[in-house]
């Protein structure tokens, strides 16, 4: 038996709730190979023990059944969980004091649900951890009415703004200090101008995820942004249709430009779930999301469903995953949570 025989035979166990093998997911750091004994050393950041348990049965499992030793010996080292970025960041990319985790939430074109999903995934995150979220949509900024608030920031003497809490989250958004619709007619300087300040002048205190829900599209200005900050990394909204892969290239290469990591891509809208009888329909033609995801080799994070709930949700201005807790769609947030926490402490 080789080393090499019990890295082929690794390959065939997922890392819990990914289609990517342990080994292509690195966390594979030795293999000792004896006549009667086997030892695969691990690094992993998770602390969920269910997770780590899980890849200690399958490891134990397969090289059994492949090899027909039965001493396995799997040694996990638990690796601290890493922070935002405060240095080593790409030119002109700033850490947000007192963020750990910013993760940008970006799709390649509008009418994808982007802001549907930034609002459910803060959320949900917001059950275990404390949380933010950043409307940089200054032409359509929806975060006020997915929240059903219209409260003013506070202003401090040194001209800080204090965000709106709401729901036991932290938000900020143009739409909180511009009652009309000036913004569509504003330009990229001015707008540069405007997130700057948000940026630099927001007190967000201390906060484990900063969400920040980017304009659609892959322009100058959306670039701009995501130059600004360091960002530890960013998740692509798209839908099923396979006209949109060429919209979630463009966001990869986006990212790309400016050295943030694709955490993953969501699929919004994959299916219909009927409310009366849960019989899941097709809506689009085609699987987007689940190849374009294979074809980055990031993880597909979750495919969502569509209902009628969660469009009056977000008309009654309260988070979908608060309003329908015990919902499929609500459990897929959650799983899609658990993926991320693990993706950025590793």
């Amino acid at each position: 038996m080789t080393q090499e025989k019990v890295s082929e035979l690794l390959k065939g166990i997922n890392y819990p709730g990914f289609s990517r093998d342990i080994v292509s997911f690195g966390i594979v750091k030795g293999i000792q190979v004896s006549v009667n004994q086997i030892s695969v050393n691990l690094a992993i950041a998770t602390q969920n023990q269910e997770h780590i348990n899980s890849i200690k049965s399958d490891i134990e499992r397969v090289l059994s059944a492949g090899t027909g030793i039965a001493d396995i010996h799997v040694n996990f080292d638990v690796q601290p969980v890493k922070q935002a970025p405060t240095n080593g960041a790409p030119t002109g990319q700033q850490p947000i004091p007192g963020v750990k985790y910013v993760i940008a939430v970006g799709s390649g074109k509008g009418g994808v649900g982007k802001s549907t999903v930034a609002i459910n995934l803060a959320a949900e995150l917001s059950k275990n951890y404390k949380v933010g979220v950043l409307d940089l949509d200054i032409y359509g900024p929806s975060l006020p009415m997915v929240i059903g608030s219209n409260e003013q920031p506070k202003i401090t003497a040194e001209q800080k703004l204090i965000p709106v809490e709401k729901f036991g989250m932290k938000f900020m958004s143009f739409g909180f200090i511009n009652s009309d619709n000036a913004a569509t007619i504003w330009r990229g300087p001015m707008v540069a101008k405007l997130t700057t300040q948000f940026f630099d002048d927001v007190i967000w205190g201390e906060l484990d995820y900063l969400i920040l829900d980017l304009p659609p599209g892959t322009g100058d200005i959306q670039l701009t942004l995501v130059q600004r900050l360091a960002l530890t990394g960013a998740i692509i909204v798209t839908t099923p249709q396979d006209l949109a892969l060429i919209d979630v290239k463009k966001g990869a290469d986006m990212f790309k430009k400016v050295n943030t990591p694709v955490l993953g891509v969501v699929e919004n809208m994959s299916h219909y779930l009927c409310p009366h009888c849960n019989k899941e329909s097709e809506i689009f033609p085609g699987s987007g999301g689940a190849s374009e995801s294979e074809r980055l080799d990031v993880p597909l994070l979750a495919q969502i469903y569509m209902t009628p709930e969660i469009a009056s949700s977000t008309d009654s201005g309260e988070p979908y995953v608060f309003k329908y807790a015990d919902s499929p769609i609500t459990k897929m947030y959650a799983s899609m949570t658990e993926k991320i926490a693990e993706l950025v402490s590793e």
